[in-house]
Formats: structure tokens, C-alpha cells, sequence
């Protein structure tokens, strides 16, 4: 017989409030209820010990708490920690922590699966099975967060959409969850702490600049001329960049915010002058930084790193006009847990 109970979290806090008022209680109760599924981080109606066992006794006969299991955790020699977290209909996404001197970063996934076809991305490999709920991907950040604290001895400063799935094809849920980590009822993070990268969905970057979101935009980019893009990122046939130079110059005229620019580069595909000097130009659009990324081999070599004189091109070329550079070198690639890695290799 089909679960009857409703998935609390999906419920506002109006809603519990009309709830408690349904059965005869005082509103407030739906407030203190609230606060232990999302401030608190409940697991189950048990922990909500301000509440009568009566209460909590309904509580449990008409909802379910569908809490993430870190099912395993691994971690790297540089000290970064990858979970496999599965959710409560047996899935398994995963989430990375990332610490460096100066900042402890949660790469939180959003998609079981992908619902693009990037080539070079372990993550494409596996077909989008269903977007991630709102607590969900909540549940990563908090699991984060209390590893980097019994870890490293400080809380998680950064928090960036980078890992499995594109994040603007859930752009409901994520914007919901983004609302619970920021909220001072959630966890009271600041916008400008939190980073949403994609690999450019035009009408949805339209969609983040009339929404008037305060986050960070990051996009995937790794050429700037169709022809190579399309190659790697097949999708991009569909999306155009002349659609994607739009979109951003739309969020830039609204937001007044920056973008950065991820950028992988590889032998043979886009180290050339050409690719370079396309770079250069896109740069030009808007005022942006750019990200270059070394590569994470997924097995199938077709793509290899390119030469470190390439990556030195391409970083002269962009400073000398004026463009914000930086190169970052790839963390937890013994786990499995670097950028374009993920793919639930821990799961049958």
C-alpha cells in the first residue's frame, strides 16, 4: 500500500500553522515545528522534545521527514571529503567539501543525473533520473557544514552549485533551497557566499535577472567559437552562444553582477591562437573574470589536459586585456571528487 504522509518540508510555514489550527492546536506550533526541521535540522518528530508525545504521535501519522543518509564518505590526501548521500527513494547523489586556507566550500549536486550532454563530464554520462527537492539538496550543505567543522574546526564559508546536474533545469527547487540557506530560519548564509554555475540555459539566465537573485552566476563555457562548443558540449546547438552573449549581457544590465567564466582546456580541441583570440573577444561582452580549470580525465580519453605553455597563452592573453585570470588546480582527484568527476561511482 502507497505511503499516505506528506513530505513536511514541502509544506511553508503558513501551511504548518493551518495545520496545528486543523486539529485544534495553537498556530505557534507550526512556527516551533518549522524551526526543528529546518534551523535545528530534525531528523525525526522524536527529536521535537518542546512538543507533547500526543504531538509528535500525529506528527508521525501524517508526515515523513525524507532526510538525506551520507551513505559514505571518502577523503582525499588534500583533505577534501566526498559523500555519497542517498535519498530517501534510494538514489544516490554526491556532494563534495573543499577546503583551502581561506575558505571551506560545499559543491552540492542538484539533478540526479544531468539533463545535458556534456562529453567531457562523468555526470552526462548518467540520464537525468529526477530533479532534487529543495531539502534535499538543504540536507547536503548541513552535512557539509558539520563535517567541515569536526574536520577542519570552522564552518562552511562557500557554497557552489557544481555538482551533478545543471541547476537552471531544477530552477524552482534550487531557488528554494538557496531561500532556506540564506534565510535567517534556515541557515542564515549570505548570497553573496553562494555560487550557481551552468553550462548556459539562456532563458533561465533571463529568468535569474528579472527574479533579482543575489547569488553568484558561473557558466561552464570552454570555447567561445560554435563549431568547437557544440563539439564537446553537444547541447549547444540548441543554445547558441550569439543566445547565451544575450542572456548575459540581459543579466549584467540587470543585476550589475559580474559573471565568471569556467574554462577547460584540451589538446587538440581548443589550444589554439584561434580559440585564444575567441576567448579574448567573448570576454569583452560584459565585465567578467575567468576561471581555467584543469582537467579531470573520466576514463574514456578522448580528452587530455593541454600543455601548461597553452594554459600560459591563454592567461597572458587575458590579462594583457585587462581580463581577471586565475588557474585552479583540481582537488580530491584520488576520491573521484574533482570537477567533472562525479558520478556515483560508489553506487551499484
Amino acid at each position: 500500500m502507497k505511503n499516505k504522509k506528506k513530505d513536511i518540508r514541502a509544506l511553508s510555514k503558513e501551511q504548518l500553522q493551518d495545520f496545528f489550527i486543523s486539529i485544534g492546536q495553537r498556530p505557534f506550533r507550526g512556527k516551533q515545528v518549522y524551526e526543528w526541521l529546518w534551523s535545528k535540522g530534525a531528523h525525526t518528530f522524536e527529536e521535537m522534545t518542546n512538543l507533547s508525545k500526543e504531538t509528535r504521535q500525529i506528527l508521525e501519522e501524517n508526515f515523513v521527514i525524507n532526510h538525506i543518509q551520507v551513505d559514505e564518505m571518502q577523503r582525499s590526501k588534500d583533505g577534501t571529503i566526498k559523500n555519497a548521500v542517498k535519498l530517501h527513494d534510494g538514489f544516490t547523489v554526491e556532494s563534495v567539501l573543499i577546503p583551502t586556507y581561506s575558505r571551506t566550500t560545499a559543491c552540492v549536486s542538484s539533478q540526479v543525473g544531468c539533463s545535458l550532454d556534456c562529453k567531457f563530464c562523468a555526470t552526462a554520462k548518467l540520464k537525468r533520473m529526477r530533479n532534487l527537492n529543495p531539502d534535499e539538496i538543504y540536507d547536503q550543505v548541513v552535512a557539509i557544514d558539520q563535517e567541515s567543522r569536526l574536520y577542519n574546526n570552522r564552518p562552511l564559508s562557500n557554497i557552489v552549485f557544481m555538482g551533478m546536474g545543471e541547476p537552471l533545469m531544477n530552477y524552482n527547487n534550487v531557488l528554494k533551497s538557496i531561500e532556506m540557506i540564506t534565510s535567517p530560519e534556515g541557515l542564515g548564509m549570505s548570497s553573496k557566499r553562494i555560487t550557481v554555475s551552468t553550462s548556459g540555459v539562456p532563458k533561465m539566465i533571463k529568468k535569474l535577472a528579472d527574479d533579482e537573485v543575489k547569488f553568484n552566476l558561473a557558466l561552464s563555457l570552454h570555447s567561445a567559437i560554435d563549431e568547437v562548443r557544440t563539439q564537446v558540449m553537444p547541447f549547444n546547438q540548441t543554445f547558441p552562444l550569439e543566445d547565451l552573449k544575450e542572456s548575459l549581457l540581459y543579466w549584467y544590465q540587470k543585476t550589475n553582477k559580474k559573471v565568471t567564466y569556467e574554462y577547460l582546456i584540451w589538446k587538440d580541441i581548443n589550444d589554439s591562437q584561434r580559440d585564444i583570440e575567441a576567448l579574448v573577444e567573448f570576454c569583452k561582452l560584459i565585465p567578467c573574470k575567468v576561471n581555467i580549470i584543469e582537467y579531470n580525465p573520466i576514463d574514456d580519453g578522448m580528452f587530455q589536459q593541454a600543455d601548461s605553455k597553452i594554459t600560459d597563452r591563454y592567461q597572458n592573453a587575458l590579462e594583457k586585456s585587462g581580463i581577471t585570470v586565475t588557474v585552479r588546480r583540481s582537488r580530491g582527484k584520488d576520491i573521484d571528487a574533482a570537477c567533472g568527476q562525479l558520478a556515483n561511482k560508489s553506487s551499484k
